[in-house]
Parts: C-alpha cells; sequence; structure tokens
C-alpha cells in the first residue's frame, strides 16, 4: 500500500524550513509521497503570528527556533525581518510548481534558504525569479502560472483543506487521518510510518 503523508506548511514559516529536510528524507526512507499543501496559518483554528504573542512568550520562540535550529544544523539569520516583504507570493511561485509537474521541493528549500538563511526579501518578484532561476527552473514562467487562477484557486483549495482538517500551525503532517504539528513531532510520525501508531 503507498504511504501518503499529507504536507502542510509555508516558505514563511521557520519551523518548516529547518524541518525541510528531515521529513524529505524520512519520507524517502520510508518510501512515502508527500502531498504538499502551501498555506498560511490558520487561525480559525487557533493559530496566533509570532508578531501578536506577548514579548515574553516571542523572545522564548526565537530561543527555541534558534535551539532546534542548530540540532537541525542551520543558522537563522532574524536581523532586519522586519524590512522584509511578505513571503506569501513566494508560497504561490511553489504552488506554481506544483501545477506545472516540476521539482517543487527543491524550490521550496532555494525559497526557504533566501528567506532565512541570506534575510532575502522573497516577496519580491525580481528576487523569487532570480532563486527560482539560479535553483534550476524558469523563474519567469512559474511566475506567469502563480499569478493565474489554478494556482489562486489552490491556494484557496488548501486552506479549506487545512481548515476543515484540524490544522492551525506550520509544518504540520497528516498520516491515515492522524495530525502530527511541528517538526518536532517527526518521530512520532516515523513510528506512525513504520505500523506503531502512538494514541495519548
Amino acid at each position: 500500500m503507498t504511504k501518503i503523508i499529507d504536507y502542510f506548511f509555508g516558505i514563511g514559516s521557520p519551523w518548516a524550513f529547518i524541518g525541510l529536510d528531515p521529513f524529505a528524507t524520512l519520507a524517502s526512507e520510508q518510501n512515502a509521497t508527500i502531498r504538499p499543501y502551501v498555506i498560511p496559518l490558520i487561525e480559525d483554528n487557533g493559530a496566533i503570528y509570532s508578531r501578536n504573542r506577548p514579548e515574553a512568550r516571542r523572545a522564548y520562540w526565537t530561543k527555541d527556533l534558534k535551539r532546534w535550529a542548530a540540532i537541525r544544523g542551520k543558522t537563522l539569520n532574524f536581523e532586519n525581518r522586519a524590512a522584509l516583504s511578505d513571503p506569501t507570493p513566494a508560497g504561490f511561485l511553489v504552488l506554481a510548481a506544483i501545477d506545472a509537474g516540476e521539482d517543487w521541493l527543491r524550490l521550496t528549500k532555494a525559497l526557504q534558504e533566501a528567506f532565512w538563511l541570506r534575510g532575502e526579501s522573497i516577496g519580491d518578484a525580481e528576487v523569487r525569479r532570480a532563486i527560482a532561476d539560479a535553483a534550476g527552473f524558469d523563474g519567469a514562467a512559474l511566475e506567469r502560472r502563480a499569478q493565474g487562477e489554478t494556482v489562486q484557486s489552490a491556494w484557496k483549495a488548501n486552506y479549506e483543506t487545512a481548515r476543515g482538517a484540524g490544522v492551525f500551525g506550520l509544518p504540520t503532517f497528516r498520516y491515515e487521518d492522524e495530525l502530527y504539528w511541528g517538526q518536532d513531532s517527526l518521530p512520532f510520525l516515523e513510528r506512525h510510518l513504520k505500523g506503531e501508531k502512538l494514541v495519548a
């Protein structure tokens, strides 16, 4: 039986970024197919953007991110984040790659590295095109596709699918209708993929 993992994520999520490599490796090792859903946080289900959290929680969030990034072999760039443009359009670019049958995982990694390692403003179309081109894609063609109705409809449909499934934060993995929120839940997902479904 084919193992299919629904992957709910966003380009602007640092947790999705630092968990991407171990997740992709896990899926490959378990011969699982990843079904991607690019989405924003689902505030209707209880998600809270970090900018809207109290300062004490935001400070801990940043420290915890740095700890996990170190474990995952990443160094996050937190400098001048407020000046960066909205990364949402980069998500549309990934949706365009999915729609075109291209390597969305490689494009996702390239965009997240640009945003979280190098602090590039991936909300800017020229920046996105350059990143896509450097990663081996036709950036201009993907940008044109990203503006089309198919991609915009996919964005809305992904949101509704995630909301209906009870997803709130990013990344979230769904396997056999069981949700696993956060890259730190990958050990639970791994056990489930191996046939051991943990129930609290």
